[in-house]
C-alpha cells in the first residue's frame, strides 16, 4: 500500500511540474530581445493554467539559435528567415549540418539590413566600405553571414577592408563613438534602441545598400526582399534609405510539444494588438503577415491553431 502511494505521489508530481521554455533572442539592444520578452510577457499571462514558465535569452542571434535549439539549450529562436531556409536545406553556416526537425511558428516582423556609418567616414554608398574599418557581426550572427553572402555579390573580398570587425551588436554604439570603427552592419526592425544610441554619440549616416548587383541578389534568392528604412526614423537622416532583407521568424523543433506551441500563437493571436503595441517595428505587422516568409514548414501545434483563426485551411 506505501509503495502504491508513493508511486502515485511521484505521478501527481510528474504531471503538474512546471515546465521552463526559454525562447533565444540577441543583443539586449536589437529588437529580437524585446520581441522575445513580448512574447514570452503573454504566454506568461496564463501560466496557471499552462504551468510553463516562458523566459528569453539574449544571445549572439540566428545562426547561435539554431544551433543552440538543435543542442537542446534552448526550445524556440528569433531567426532571420535567410537562417531558417539555410538550416533546413543544410547549405552555407549549415553545409553538411542541416535540421530537418526545424520548424516555423510565425513569421514577426521585416528586418532590414543597414549599414550604419560614421559621417565623417564619407561612406555614402555600399562600395566606399573597401578601405574602411567595418564590423560585419559576430561569429555565428545572422549579419555576418548576410555581409558574406552581400559582399560575395558584390565581388569586395574581406581583405579590401582595413579591418573587419566580430564584435556583438551591443558594442557597436561604443565603438563608433570611439571611432574604432568606421562603420557595422546591422539586420533588424526598425527603430531600434541600438542606432537610436549610436546617433545620441556620434553623426551617423545610414548607408544604402542598393545597385543592379543588389537586385539581382535578391531576385536570386526566395527570401530576401527590397524595402526601405524610411526618412527621420533616426536622427541626422532625412531621406529614405533603400536596402533589402528578410523576416524575423520564431522557430522550433517539431519535437516541441503541439500544446505549448498552439498556447504560444493563441496568445499572440488573441491578443494581437497588445502584442503590435508592445514595439514600433510591428507597427505594420498583421495576423496574416504572420504566416509570410517562414522559410521552413510550420509546427503542428502553430498549424492547428491558424487553422482554428481561419487563417489557413
Amino acid at each position: 500500500m506505501k509503495k502504491l502511494t508513493l508511486s502515485l505521489l511521484i505521478l501527481s508530481i510528474s504531471l503538474f511540474a512546471r515546465e521552463y521554455i526559454t525562447i533565444g533572442t540577441g543583443g539586449i539592444t536589437g529588437t529580437y530581445y524585446p520581441t522575445g520578452g513580448a512574447i514570452c510577457r503573454l504566454l506568461n499571462m496564463i501560466k496557471k493554467q499552462t504551468d510553463v514558465l516562458c523566459t528569453i535569452e539574449s544571445t549572439d542571434g540566428s545562426v547561435y539559435n539554431i544551433n543552440s535549439i538543435v543542442k537542446g539549450e534552448l526550445d524556440f529562436g528569433i531567426v532571420q528567415s535567410d537562417i531558417v531556409y539555410d538550416a533546413l536545406k543544410g547549405i552555407e553556416k549549415f553545409e553538411g549540418k542541416d535540421v530537418p526537425k526545424l520548424r516555423a511558428v510565425m513569421a514577426i516582423y521585416p528586418e532590414l539590413f543597414t549599414l550604419v556609418s560614421r559621417k565623417d567616414a564619407n561612406i555614402k554608398s555600399i562600395m566606399d566600405i573597401k578601405g574602411k574599418r567595418i564590423n560585419l557581426g559576430s561569429p555565428g550572427s545572422g549579419n555576418e553571414a548576410t555581409a558574406e553572402i552581400l559582399f560575395a555579390a558584390l565581388g569586395i573580398k574581406k581583405s579590401e577592408l582595413a579591418y573587419a570587425g566580430m564584435s556583438k551588436v551591443a558594442e557597436m554604439p561604443e565603438e563608433l563613438k570611439d571611432s574604432r570603427i568606421d562603420g557595422y552592419f546591422y539586420m533588424v526592425g526598425h527603430p531600434t534602441a541600438n542606432i537610436k544610441i549610436t546617433s545620441d554619440f556620434v553623426d551617423v549616416r545610414l548607408v544604402p545598400i542598393s545597385g543592379n548587383k543588389v537586385d539581382k541578389l535578391v531576385e536570386k534568392y526566395p527570401y530576401y526582399t527590397q524595402d526601405i528604412i524610411p526618412a527621420n526614423t533616426y536622427k541626422g537622416n532625412s531621406e529614405d534609405v533603400s536596402t533589402f532583407g528578410v523576416k524575423a521568424v520564431l522557430v522550433t523543433t517539431s519535437d516541441t510539444s503541439d500544446e505549448i506551441v498552439y498556447a504560444l500563437v493563441k496568445q499572440v493571436l488573441e491578443n494581437f494588438e497588445l502584442f503590435r503595441k508592445s514595439h514600433p517595428a510591428f507597427l505594420h505587422i498583421t495576423e496574416e503577415s504572420l504566416l509570410k516568409g517562414l522559410s521552413a514548414p510550420l509546427h503542428d501545434g502553430a498549424k492547428r491553431y491558424y487553422k482554428d483563426a481561419g487563417l489557413i485551411k
